[in-house]
């Protein structure tokens, strides 16, 4: 054997041990989050319960993140044995304002994660421990940059809530659990772990809920399938992206896929995202923490959208990824104002007031950057009914806004069953075409839902990035052929549909029926024979 194929044997194995390691760290994690669903199950149901794990995670999460940081620079300074979980509390405060200037927070030694839990079993009192831990590492952010980040962070966990039980001991016994199931999952130090753990334990944790909390959970995540489809095809022939923005960004999962497509340090100026629900606004700002995001490389806002955006001063954006919400009511022509709000005004007439779809459209148009990409999973009556919706498809193929329209297959959302589709935009496209892929096929079935696999992204990606014309996949149109179409912007309209039914031979056909034609006239008079042998006698 040769060194290079020596070498290169060796790689290959590494990897190999790499990838078990990580998934036997991942099938670890996933075992010890359902064991901990399993021992409160009957306290607290489904969607409400991931607020408690996901906090309680949350807390160890920054309460390692502080004293890693810390001992990290003690260690380099030549202090080996420092540990600043066993620090007195009035020697620690006088590093207060140095860290909440570089973290963002601070949490003081004695209530640090592992030292609370440590005393949890032996503390009557944990639930009132728990809301002051809570409350100082919120007041810890006050006044400082981080402030906003950190603001009601821990309002959906409630200590005191009946859920956890009908009485202080009860709930103190769920939270005594709730600490140690999640103090002994083997989330690692960051530095020795082969997975995004923390991140992984997230996803994981919202995937569970949402499959069982049906449409309610899946307002709050678009499925991981989704999410790299939509940013693959928002980053195609780009490294690195300025900023990544979400108009509707539900629990954030959208946001940091950009992050692992491109990988770290590659979004340079950060998240940018908006979510009405105070919930789910929480839940995408600690999924930002999870996932290791500095306070100062997002911000994340809690406001309608369509009425109050807030983030004027930071768009335009190269990267917009979203999955709003269907067809919701909006203020639409009974607000006066908005049909001169610069996101709406260009197109002469505002999304119907029933149906906010083509709204989001716009206001994601509005702030896409003119080297950006804008790619938005849609409802899709949006591409074909009629009215103000279709005013607003003439104006975005008139302006040569539209790149690609992808149909999906169905029942690829969690609480709902229908097939969606997405609508990329661009603001300087390299032609006057528009791209309509046909994607219904390219799925697997698994348990209730259906799945996009690496090699169906692959395939969308690449007759995407190419505009390839591609035989009952996809179609290349011309300006004039959509114009023609009347502004019909259905996949189903431009990519004629594979003709699976069996082809029929109509020779062979009457072949065929010409023989069963004779074989029957063989049994009649071999029947007739018989009956008249019968009668003979």
């Amino acid at each position: 054997m040769s060194k290079a194929n020596g070498w290169s044997s060796k790689k290959t194995e590494e990897k190999r041990m790499v990838d078990t390691k990580k998934e036997q760290e991942r099938d670890e994690l996933h075992r010890a989050i359902w064991a901990i669903a399993d021992e409160l199950r009957g306290a607290v149901d489904g969607w409400d319960f991931k607020n408690y794990v996901l906090g309680t995670m949350f807390y160890r999460y920054i309460s390692e993140n502080l004293c890693n940081y810390i001992n990290s620079g003690e260690i380099d300074a030549g202090n080996i044995d420092f540990d600043f979980a066993k620090m007195p509390d009035e020697d620690a405060e006088e590093a207060r304002e140095g860290l909440v200037e570089e973290k963002g927070f601070f949490i003081l030694p004695s209530e640090l994660f592992c030292n609370v839990r440590a005393n949890a079993a032996n503390d009557e009192n944990l639930n009132e421990t728990l809301e002051k831990v809570f409350r100082h590492i919120e007041e810890s952010a006050k006044g400082s940059e981080a402030e906003s980040d950190f603001a009601g962070l821990f309002d959906d966990y409630d200590v005191n809530s009946n859920k956890l039980g009908s009485t202080v001991a009860k709930r103190n016994e769920k939270l005594v659990k709730l600490l140690n199931g999640v103090g002994d999952m083997n989330l690692g130090d960051v530095k020795d772990h082969s997975i995004d753990a923390f991140g992984d334990a997230y996803e994981y944790l919202m995937t569970m809920y949402a499959s069982n909390a049906g449409k309610s959970g899946g307002e709050f995540f678009t499925p991981a399938d989704v999410s790299e489809l939509l940013t693959r095809l928002g980053t195609v022939g780009k490294t690195e992206i300025n900023k990544v923005y979400d108009p509707a960004c539900g629990s954030g999962s959208l946001l940091l896929k950009a992050e692992k497509v491109l990988g770290r340090d590659a979004i340079r100026n950060g998240f940018y995202g908006q979510e009405i629900n105070i919930t789910t606004y929480n839940l995408c700002r600690i999924n930002m923490f999870l996932h290791d995001v500095e306070f100062d490389k997002f911000d994340i806002a809690c406001e309608d959208t369509l009425l109050s955006p807030q983030h004027w001063d930071d768009e335009p954006f190269e990267l917009i990824v979203s999955n709003p919400p269907y067809s919701i009511k909006w203020a639409g022509d009974e607000n006066p104002l908005l049909i001169n709000d610069p996101r709406f005004a260009p197109a002469g007439v505002l999304a119907p007031k029933s149906k906010a779809d083509m709204a989001f459209i716009m206001h994601s148009l509005a702030w896409l950057a003119s080297n950006g990409t804008a790619a938005i999973v849609c409802f899709p009556g949006i591409m074909y009914r009629g009215g103000a919706e279709q005013k607003i498809r003439k104006y975005l193929v008139d302006n040569n806004y539209v790149d690609c329209i992808i149909q999906l297959p169905s029942n690829l959302f969690f609480g709902t069953s229908i097939a969606t589709c997405i609508m990329v935009m661009k603001r300087n496209k390299a032609d006057n075409k528009t791209l309509f892929i046909d994607a219904t096929k390219e799925c697997v079935k698994v348990t209730n839902n259906n799945k996009l696999t690496p090699e169906n992204i692959d395939r969308i990606v690449d007759v995407f990035a190419k505009r390839k014309e591609v035989e009952h996949f996809s179609h290349l149109a011309s300006y004039e052929e959509v114009s023609g179409n009347d502004y019909n912007l259905s996949v189903s309209t431009y990519v004629e549909t594979e003709d699976t039914r069996e082809k029929i031979d109509i020779v062979e056909l009457n072949a065929e029926i010409k023989e069963i034609v004779a074989r029957e006239q063989v049994l009649r008079d071999e029947i007739d024979k018989i009956i008249a042998e019968i009668e003979v006698g």
